[in-house]
């Protein structure tokens, strides 16, 4: 069984980063659209200082910290039985404690080839590969993990699967194309819908937001008596995650005006005349054939 702050870190995390990704990818393809820009494992904060590398240790000491708490606070310090061998009580624990671990690695090389260049140099499409090692990781964990979930519970984590899933193919497509935009904003845009359905997640099944017709029984786990409150249920879940992408795809307009009005370059600007002057032209030729 899960509970709300063990939803409540890692979604905080995945949020922080998806966000500040998406903002990243924006800014950096308004400065240099076109042949110039470039898909990024990760983004400086800044030019320069101790800030520029923000983002890895975000990553890799928020990965860490949560590992500990799975692996060390939340078993006690009782992995092994008494009788010898893992604790059975406690391999949820340790399921996510490996999981986290590929994220801690993901962080801690890039921050090696950064601190390290000469003796460590990954490529942003080799960091693209980890990442896309860590989510698949998580992908497998929450798949296979799923499936001991009954119910509501079982469907948001579902839905959670379908996320890790695209998340997955947004880093493995960021080092195959590494001149995309499109793939380069919407691995953080995953990343952040990722983060705030773990929230979601958290409220809804551990939280206040327990939806009408449903319970927790004496286990904690959610039980929904009648099949008509599990179909409510469902499609609340669904309704929620769509309002979540329209917060997701707000965020992303907002975050696109700002940076075209503060880092905008004329070539942005003339490609956009470009691509409008295509789409007359090819709406005038579908006309013309059409006569």
């Amino acid at each position: 069984m899960g509970s709300f702050k063990g939803h409540a870190l890692p979604g905080t995390l995945f949020l922080l980063v998806g966000l500040w990704r998406v903002w990243s990818s924006a800014a950096r393809y308004a400065a240099a659209p076109g042949a110039g820009f470039r898909v990024r494992a990760w983004n400086p904060v800044g030019s320069g200082g101790p800030l520029r590398l923000l983002e890895l240790y975000v990553v890799a000491g928020g990965a860490f910290a949560d590992m500990c708490v799975e692996v060390l606070y939340s078993t006690h310090l009782r992995v092994f039985a008494p009788g010898g061998g893992i604790n059975p009580a406690h391999l949820n624990d340790l399921e996510h404690g490996g999981m986290l671990l590929m994220f801690f690695l993901f962080g801690a090389l890039a921050l090696a080839s950064q601190l390290w260049p000469r003796h460590l140099p990954l490529t942003d499409g080799a960091l693209c590969l980890v990442a896309a090692a860590a989510f698949t990781a998580e992908l497998l964990l929450f798949y296979f993990h799923s499936t001991t979930h009954m119910g509501l519970e079982g469907y948001y984590h579902y839905l959670l699967v379908v996320l890790v899933a695209l998340c997955v193919a947004a880093t493995v497509l960021g080092a195959l194309l590494p001149g995309s935009f499109p793939v380069d904003l919407a691995s953080g845009v995953l990343i952040a819908l990722q983060g705030l359905w773990f929230w979601q997640t958290a409220f809804t099944l551990y939280g206040a937001a327990l939806p009408a017709g449903c319970a927790r029984d004496a286990d904690g786990h959610v039980d929904c008596h009648l099949r008509a409150a599990q179909e409510r249920a469902e499609q609340l879940a669904d309704f929620q995650l769509f309002g979540l992408v329209f917060l997701a795809f707000v965020y992303v307009l907002g975050c696109y005006a700002v940076a075209v009005a503060k880092y905008g370059q004329p070539e942005l600007l003339e490609l956009h005349g470009k691509h409008v002057a295509a789409m007359e032209c090819a709406g005038a030729q579908e006309e013309g054939a059409a006569i």
